[in-house]
Parts: C-alpha cells; sequence; structure tokens
C-alpha cells in the first residue's frame, strides 16, 4: 500500500500536513457541533475525538512513507 502510494505522487509531506490538519479540524468540528447540533456536548465530544483519531493514522502513514523514500532514496532532506 505504501509502495502504491509512493508511486501515486504522495508523499511523507502530505501525511504530516493531513495530520496536524485533522487536529485543527477536531477542534473545529467539536466547536461547531458543540453551537449548531442541539444534540448536546456529548455528540460534539464524540465529533471531535472521531477526527481527532485520524492524526495517528496520518503520523503512522508520513512515518511509513519517509521510511520507504529513504530505502528508495527520493528522501529530500
Amino acid at each position: 500500500m505504501i509502495k502504491k502510494m509512493h508511486e501515486s505522487g504522495v508523499r511523507s509531506e502530505h501525511a504530516y500536513t493531513a495530520a496536524l490538519a485533522s487536529v485543527g479540524v477536531s477542534f473545529l468540528v467539536w466547536a461547531v457541533s458543540e453551537k449548531k447540533e442541539s444534540a448536546g456536548r456529548d455528540r460534539a465530544d464524540r465529533w471531535g475525538i472521531f477526527v481527532g483519531e485520524w492524526a495517528p493514522t496520518f503520523f503512522g502513514l508520513g512515518l511509513a512513507l519517509a521510511q520507504h523514500e529513504q530505502q528508495d532514496g527520493t528522501f529530500d532532506r
């Protein structure tokens, strides 16, 4: 899967950016849900946690892609 992602142009920086963005989106979703939905804070908390769970996944993909880039010789650092 990592090789296919790399071949399609996805780089570790993209995954790291997505991870950081998901942290911000998590807070945003929580805040919007709390204000706009009548379901209360519990649902807002669940939305925030749901989106917040994406960050570790993206960081893990970033690490796997970085390792692949080092082995492939395409790591630009």
